[in-house]
């Protein structure tokens, strides 16, 4: 799996990859699924076909990002922590900031992260100037710049995404067996018998 610091090149080349998978199964499970009715029942065979697809993406999406935010509900204090460790002695001051950063929420953590914006600006005005003020410069000029919060968010995130995606592999490999089971492709054939051609009668396959 990429790490969260990926090259373009390699998005690009997994996007690629993830497309014609996409392809390869829809077109024909698409078809399959429309053979296997009758043709004035297609409508209805494609009505409930989107209305199962929507449903499932919809379904994925929340279990997805409920996988992710619990996970950086769970990491990203202790993350947090082992940054400002880093940083050396943790004064009762930079400890106000550490609390607060740890009751951040989550979502707004990681949506912070997606829109490439970080909150410790916002974070640093919104608290007592006295308090900033006693906080190491340095310290300051670190949680402000580009790459710390990208990069302490990451060891939160990281795990969860790598979870969510293995669930989601497990259960699309689940799918496959159950596909494979359902045995022959079914195609439905109209049969016209040469005596019901002139009575326009047409004898229907089951």
């Amino acid at each position: 799996m990429l790490p969260y610091n990926f090259d373009y090149w390699e998005l690009g080349v997994l996007i690629f990859l993830m497309g014609i998978g996409s392809g390869m199964f829809s077109s024909p499970n698409t078809s399959s699924i429309m053979n296997s009715v009758p043709p004035q029942d297609r409508g209805v065979a494609s009505g409930m076909m989107s209305t199962l697809m929507n449903s499932a993406s919809t379904l994925s999406m929340a279990v997805f990002f409920t996988i992710v935010i619990v996970g950086i509900q769970e990491a990203f204090p202790g993350a947090i922590l082992a940054s400002f460790a880093s940083f050396g002695s943790i004064t009762p001051d930079v400890q106000q900031l550490v609390d607060y950063l740890i009751s951040m929420s989550p979502t707004n953590a990681l949506f912070s992260a997606f829109l490439g914006y970080n909150p410790m600006d916002s974070i640093l005005s919104s608290m007592n100037p006295g308090i900033v003020n006693a906080i190491p410069q340095q310290i300051v000029t670190t949680l402000t710049g580009n790459y710390w919060f990208p990069q302490t968010l990451q060891e939160a995130f990281m795990p969860a995404l790598r979870l969510s995606f293995i669930i989601g592999a497990v259960l699309s490999g689940i799918a496959a067996i159950l596909s494979a089971m359902r045995g022959q492709r079914y195609i439905y054939e109209a049969h016209i018998s040469t005596s019901d051609v002139g009575k326009g009668e047409v004898t229907r396959g089951d």
